[in-house]
């Protein structure tokens, strides 16, 4: 290798605007659709899909930097869409939607959440709508999926019991970010590992000494609540304990830190066999629930395709020096490049509004921030999980509040006050942080 391929490029601010462009039309469009001229049963920030966006902001990233000719800025995105962790990415995702369709289609996830309801003392149904939401998200990896599950019963919750709705609905989507966040199956874990060259446990490790003590803390007090209530009456569910052991598993395989590959695997084959032991799958529906569960990962797979196009054309143009140079004025330490991280991919959540999303944009300049910090890639990897998945929690624009919100017939605005863990885990991330 020569000198000039291992050339550092210049700081240029002028390479960030695709990136730019991008927040305008995605998060103008957003907040204009949703809050200024909304549409009847229409969520604004789907107006404008983000794969459009994106594009866009491609297409504006190919006019900068004449230097390069059109085929050499080719091949600039072909090493970034062709990075080994990209593709494994990819990869995984195509697995985990697969997993997702066919474990929905054959009861697992209601099954599983009825079957610890079903244990459950009424006075104690929100620490337990809470306890649930974090195994049945940890499980499913992913949180909409969690909250769509568990919302309804909340609503229940309230009714029975007297107790305010927004107050159980955010219980939900606070146990709903947990596992979000830790499952080896969710997508933002997934993102979060492979773009950092990070094994999914060592993660898991390091995420969960942030994550656990919040959850805890977030538990006692919704269980100080529970005793100074007077509890409801949760009701009766019909589960089959079948259908639910295999999330029992593949949630057991994560935690042994088993091949990702082969949990999915073991988890796909496991819903087969007992969704066909069971009748609530056919050959037929076996087959299309995987392929809707794939076709519904086609546009985080074509984002992230998108993302990894631009973020090599910007760092080409050197709008990642121009990230770091801001970065290095502000921080002089590996604290402050941990900062740095965390402040950039809150920033990108809020900005996108999609978790996943938000990591793969900022884990590339958050990799550069880990070199010249001597930040521990395991850490960098739980900084992008963990902060991309508190933000989501909390910003009522995010599917994950406006599902909540539409299930229970509240804004979702209200619903913010009470999401407990999101806002105690953004505490421990800061003193985790603080002690480096």
């Amino acid at each position: 290798m020569n000198n000039a391929d291992l050339k550092t490029p210049a700081a240029n601010p002028r390479a960030l605007l695709p990136i730019l462009l991008f927040l305008v039309v995605y998060l103008g469009n957003g907040l204009y659709f949703e809050y200024v001229h909304p549409s009847e049963g229409q969520m604004g920030f789907y107006v404008v899909s983000v794969v459009l966006a994106f594009s866009i902001a491609l297409i504006v990233a190919f006019f900068q930097n004449r230097e390069l000719s059109f085929d050499e800025k080719i091949h600039v995105c072909a090493e970034g869409i062709g990075d080994d962790n990209i593709v494994i990415m990819l990869f995984i995702f195509l697995m985990a939607g697969a997993f997702s369709g066919i474990a929905s289609e054959a009861g697992g996830a209601s099954s599983t959440a009825n079957l610890l309801l079903s244990v459950i003392p009424g006075r104690f149904a929100l620490p337990g709508l809470f306890l649930i939401a974090c195994l049945i998200s940890m499980a499913m990896g992913t949180s909409v999926g969690t909250i769509s599950v568990l919302a309804p019963i909340a609503c229940a919750v309230s009714r029975n019991g007297g107790m305010s709705l927004p107050f159980c609905v955010g219980i939900v989507v606070g146990g709903a970010m947990f596992g979000d966040n830790l499952s080896f199956i969710s997508d933002t874990t997934i993102a979060a590992t492979k773009t950092q060259g990070v094994a999914m446990k060592d993660k898991f490790r390091t995420n969960i000494k942030v994550a656990l003590p919040a959850a805890c803390i977030t538990f006692v007090i919704v269980v100080i609540f529970a005793f100074v209530s007077k509890g409801a009456a949760i009701g009766t569910f019909e589960y089959n304990i079948w259908q639910a052991l295999p999330y029992f598993i593949v949630l057991g395989l994560s935690i042994l830190g088993i091949n990702v590959f082969l949990v999915l695997m073991v988890g796909i084959l496991l819903f087969v066999f007992v969704g066909l032991a069971t009748s609530s799958l056919t050959y037929s529906s076996a087959l299309s629930s995987m392929g809707s569960g794939i076709n519904g990962m086609f546009e985080t797979m074509i984002v992230t395709m998108l993302v990894a196009s631009i973020a090599s054309l910007m760092k080409e143009n050197g709008g990642f020096e121009a990230i770091l140079a801001f970065i290095r004025k502000k921080a002089d330490s590996k604290r402050g490049g941990m900062f740095g991280i965390a402040f950039l991919t809150v920033f990108m959540d809020i900005a996108t509004a999609n978790n996943t999303v938000a990591i793969v944009i900022a884990a590339p300049i958050a990799k550069d921030i880990t070199t010249e910090y001597g930040v521990d890639p395991r850490q960098t990897a739980s900084l992008l999980d963990t902060c991309s998945c508190i933000a989501q929690g909390i910003i009522p624009y995010g599917a994950q509040l406006l599902v909540a919100a539409g299930i229970a017939g509240v804004t979702s605005v209200s619903l913010i006050p009470f999401l407990i863990y999101p806002f105690v885990l953004a505490v421990f991330v800061v003193l985790s942080i603080w002690r480096e």
